[in-house]
């Protein structure tokens, strides 16, 4: 009986263990398919929100570039009328600009042109003023050498009042006139001695050296340095016309002691009279020169005798 009992309740065991596991696999089963239909439904309800957000978007977008091409016509009609009206204003100011800067460009360039003209006229009126104040500064000089010349002259011209006519100087016991005035003109050395003749004098004879370095200071005295020397000369009473070489005063005496230059006489182009010229060294004084040359001369005359 136990026995019984006991396979009988194993029995029961068993069938209860079958039951409990049957029962379990089915309530774990039916668990997990509601899991699955949650997830099911949890990914449709995203999905549908998703497209929701992206219709919204969509819309959104559509709106924005609705609102954005009604700005952009709006700007193309603004920017058109501003074309037509107040860029032409800004252009023809532009215009009247460039016009302006372009007269105070010429006229800068015509008053540049003015100014360069009146400098290089001042530049001019510079260099011809410096020249008028050297030639005035040459001019005093030569004054002042012939104030001191005449100073030192006085006694010469008191007693040539005494011993020789007006305008004569008194030198070496002579009467001498010099044609230092421009208002004689040069002349050949025989019409220079008809001049003499005819004041009853003839050219002068420098037969010593206290006459020559007499006659040579006063001709360096008032001689013009502006003038060329060939035309400073004065002609004197000698010549070599009767024999070529052979020097003789007017009175037929022989040339003894002569003051030529180096080099002279040399008789080029005929050159048969004497003269003397104003040089600084007094013993290099003489040139001959041809006859019909002219220049300048001396004359000399006796001295009228005191009462």
């Amino acid at each position: 009986m136990e026995d019984k009992e006991n396979s009988g309740g194993a029995f029961d065991r068993t069938y209860n263990k079958l039951i409990c596991q049957e029962d379990f696999s089915t309530d774990e089963h039916f668990l997990y398919s509601n899991k699955e239909q949650q997830q099911v439904s949890m990914s449709m309800v995203r999905a549908e929100s998703s497209l929701n957000h992206y219709r919204v978007l969509a819309v959104s977008l559509a709106v924005l570039a609705v609102v954005l091409l009604a700005v952009d016509i709006g700007l193309g009609v603004y920017y058109g009328k501003l074309s037509i009206t107040d860029i032409n204003s800004e252009l023809a100011k532009l215009q009247a600009t460039y016009n302006t800067a372009v007269q105070r460009r010429d006229e800068a360039k015509r008053q540049l042109a003015g100014e360069m003209i009146e400098h290089q006229r001042t530049k001019w009126e510079l260099e011809y003023q410096t020249k008028r104040c050297k030639d005035f500064e040459k001019q005093n000089d030569k004054m002042q050498m012939e104030i001191a010349t005449l100073r030192s002259h006085l006694p010469m011209i008191k007693e040539g009042c005494r011993h020789c006519l007006p305008g004569w100087t008194f030198m070496n016991s002579a009467c001498y006139f010099l044609t230092f005035s421009e208002a004689f003109s040069r002349r050949s050395w025989s019409e220079a001695r008809r001049f003499c003749e005819s004041k009853g004098s003839d050219l002068a004879v420098v037969d010593s050296l206290d006459k020559h370095l007499a006659l040579s200071n006063l001709i360096n005295s008032y001689h013009d340095s502006s003038k060329a020397i060939s035309q400073s000369g004065f002609w004197i009473g000698l010549r070599d016309t009767d024999e070529e070489g052979t020097w003789r005063w007017l009175d037929g005496r022989r040339l003894t002691e002569g003051y030529w230059n180096d080099g002279e006489p040399n008789n080029q182009d005929n050159e048969d009279c004497a003269a003397i010229y104003p040089r600084s060294n007094p013993f290099k004084a003489w040139n001959d020169a041809p006859c019909n040359y002219n220049l300048k001369w001396i004359c000399e005359m006796v001295p009228k005798s005191t009462p």
